[in-house]
């Protein structure tokens, strides 16, 4: 993923929070439930907030807190030594969720055409398929490609943000709209660059 080099800046924090909660008794599968809840509550307010930036600012803060959450259960887990299949499952089928919450609530706001949004949506099942196939093929997981989750919800924060300071269209399509565009052609793209890593791994 592009944003992977930026994984030690935000380590360290992670870390300390992950601790915080761990010594307070929290699991991390219930960490991973609350990002699940996160997701849902942020589609819901893209959902209905196409023309309040107040709803687009709460959805904006419920999309921080899904990415908070998603990434304290796995470290969480390392400070607590658990390796846990279960909650690895649980961790991978609440993110596929999650982007489906969150992109079809934007779909549901209107932002782009159903089209872009099916395309968009596609394109994004796609790429997490064939990240965890790679490794049901013994090849071992692979997450490489131009747009991973972490890229595409940092994509959608932006254009969130974005969008609260200037909520007019620009070419027909407000700056969300545009997000998804955008995350539709470079998820296809990153699915393209998933499939030549793993047939060159199987040949």
């Amino acid at each position: 993923m592009t944003l992977d080099r930026f994984r030690p800046v935000f380590a360290g924090p992670i870390s300390r929070l992950a601790k915080i909660f761990a010594d307070m008794g929290i699991t991390p599968n219930q960490v991973t439930l609350a990002s699940l809840l996160f997701s849902a509550a942020a589609g819901l307010c893209y959902a209905l907030g196409a023309s309040n930036i107040f709803m687009i600012g709460a959805a904006l803060i419920f999309v921080v807190l899904n990415s908070l959450f998603d990434a304290l259960d796995g470290s969480m887990a390392r400070y607590l030594l658990i390796n846990d299949k279960a909650g690895d499952f649980l961790d991978h089928l609440v993110d596929r969720y999650a982007d489906v919450f969150i992109v079809g609530g934007m779909i549901f706001g209107g932002y782009a055409g159903w089209g872009i949004g099916l395309f968009t949506m596609v394109g994004i099942l796609l790429t997490s398929y064939l990240g965890t196939q790679a490794q049901a093929l013994s090849i071992g997981r692979f997450y490489g490609g131009i747009m991973g989750r972490a890229d595409r919800l940092v994509l959608i924060m932006a254009a969130s943000l974005l969008h609260i300071i200037y909520p007019q269209a620009i070419f027909g399509y407000t700056l969300l709209g545009w997000s998804l565009i955008l995350m539709g052609i470079a998820s296809h793209v990153t699915a393209l660059q998933r499939i030549h890593f793993i047939h060159t791994h199987l040949g």
